[in-house]
């Protein structure tokens, strides 16, 4: 009886992601199959044929990757730090870690283009400081979309692992050094397998946030296409709305890819879950 009840408490929420979402996105979807003759796979042939769209993806693919990677370098000492701290001075730096999620993300970015254009912050100190003899060219490149991808992200990742390492219990890493393991072992063998529920949730907000950001890429990429601009000048620009829902969809079976690539190196990294 008490399953029944749950099931209607469900049911609410089921009916609002099933007419706003699922049925949305299976009709754009569909769209993309037929070309008023029929079904056909000619659209997603032309694409995955198209050395200019092969471009835009995969520099997609390698910034979304090396997003998560810095985020995962960065984020796990300053997580592991966090952790182990108590009272005020926790509540404190978790305050700061989320602090930068409250801003825009357009702020952010014109932030970094004030401090890495040609004409930036950067730039003068380098300058200043005699390192380069010429002004870098960072802004409007791929490096400029991580830095941005890299400031707007890596809160989430440090969060998630912050509330997988508070519950490692201490005794584990002591039992762990009384028994001869050095402090490389503890870590390797006892600490990031307990980490990896974190890493992997870290891993997949900070990728699928990364892949299919717009904004960030946007005003640092300038000219630099990644797949989210170029999803919207076909929709928006070019108004074609079949090259988009093509390129939305390739988005998403990319995306379902990426997430069960992690997980399946979840299960080999802690195959007792």
């Amino acid at each position: 009886m008490k399953t029944r009840y749950m099931y209607l408490l469900m049911l609410p929420g089921i009916l609002f992601l099933t007419v706003f979402m699922i049925i949305p996105i299976v009709l754009t979807i569909g769209t993309t199959f037929t070309d008023g003759s029929g079904i056909t796979l000619d659209g997603y042939l032309t694409f995955l044929k198209d050395r200019y769209f092969l471009d835009i993806l995969f520099t997609t693919l390698r910034v979304s990757l090396l997003t998560t990677l810095i985020c995962i370098v960065l984020g796990f000492p300053a997580a592991y730090y966090i952790s182990k701290l108590g009272g005020r001075m926790k509540a404190v730096l978790l305050l700061l870690t989320i602090f930068p999620l409250l801003t825009s993300s357009v702020v952010r970015s014109f932030s970094w283009m004030i401090i890495i254009g040609r004409n930036g912050l950067l730039n003068k100190m380098l300058l200043g400081m005699g390192i380069i003899h010429e002004p870098l060219d960072i802004l409007y490149t791929p490096t400029a979309i991580i830095i941005g991808l890299v400031h707007l992200f890596l809160p989430l990742i440090i969060v998630s692992l912050v509330g997988v390492m508070e519950n490692i219990q201490h005794d584990l890493l002591e039992a762990a050094e009384s028994l001869g393991a050095s402090k490389a072992t503890v870590f390797l063998k006892v600490v990031l397998p307990l980490c990896v529920p974190g890493l992997v949730i870290g891993s997949i907000l900070v990728f699928v946030g990364s892949f299919t950001a717009y904004t960030t890429p946007a005003l640092l990429g300038g000219k630099q296409r990644v797949i989210s601009t170029f999803l919207y000048q076909n929709a928006i620009t070019l108004n074609d709305w079949q090259v988009a829902s093509i390129v939305a969809t390739i988005m998403i079976v990319i995306t379902f890819a990426v997430i069960a690539c992690m997980n399946a190196l979840a299960r080999k990294l802690n195959p007792k879950g």
